[in-house]
């Protein structure tokens, strides 16, 4: 397991642990055709990164070479009840920013509400780039903050709070890959311009 930079980080998700499944079934209800519809393009090697408890999982078929990652021993402790069956997934405690796997390792990644969530973006942005093999796809579904001029000064402030438990709402995520090195090959709004599927390229 690679150093976890920020204690403070995963701290905050094994503590959210226990109720994630249940904070999170009305996205996983009201968006989970459109994930397992982007997340089918992946392909190969694919690494899953934020597994949490493994509300991803079933997106995926059970033959899929899957490597899940994330900060939280306590989230993994719950995926790993969800891969009965999936004798290619593998489930490690790793921080994105600081990622274990050499240089070109993935074929593919995947990201589902992560960024929102990780100390510094850019960094962890970087992280998946490097372990992307050359010509590698990167497939997201995440939310940002909105470009609706007055929705945008009250996810700021609504970020001053959610911040302590749970994930920043204000994130330009679009942005921070490109600043990361990738070319962002198509970006998709499926609820006004706050919830996102984004594709880019190593």
């Amino acid at each position: 397991m690679a150093e976890l930079k920020d204690k403070h980080w995963w701290a905050k998700w094994d503590r959210a642990a226990g109720k994630f499944d249940f904070m999170n079934r009305g996205v996983e209800l009201r968006f989970g055709k459109d994930k397992q519809e982007w997340f089918s393009r992946a392909k190969g090697l694919t690494l899953l990164v934020a597994v949490g408890t493994g509300l991803d999982l079933p997106y995926f078929t059970k033959d899929h070479s899957l490597v899940g990652i994330d900060i939280s021993k306590n989230m993994l402790r719950i995926a790993a009840k969800k891969c009965e069956g999936r004798k290619n997934t593998k489930l490690i405690q790793v921080d994105v920013e600081t990622l274990s796997f050499a240089d070109n390792s993935f074929d593919s990644i995947v990201t589902s509400c992560t960024f929102c969530s990780v100390p510094d973006p850019v960094q962890g942005l970087k992280e998946l780039y490097r372990v992307l093999k050359p010509g590698g796809k990167m497939y997201m579904f995440e939310h940002v903050q909105s470009n609706i001029f007055w929705m945008a000064p009250m996810m700021d402030a609504m970020t001053l709070i959610t911040r302590h438990f749970g994930p920043e709402l204000n994130r330009r995520t679009g942005k921070n890959v490109l600043k990361a090195g990738f070319r962002l090959t198509e970006e998709v709004n499926i609820h006004l311009d706050m919830v996102k599927l984004f594709e880019a390229e190593k």
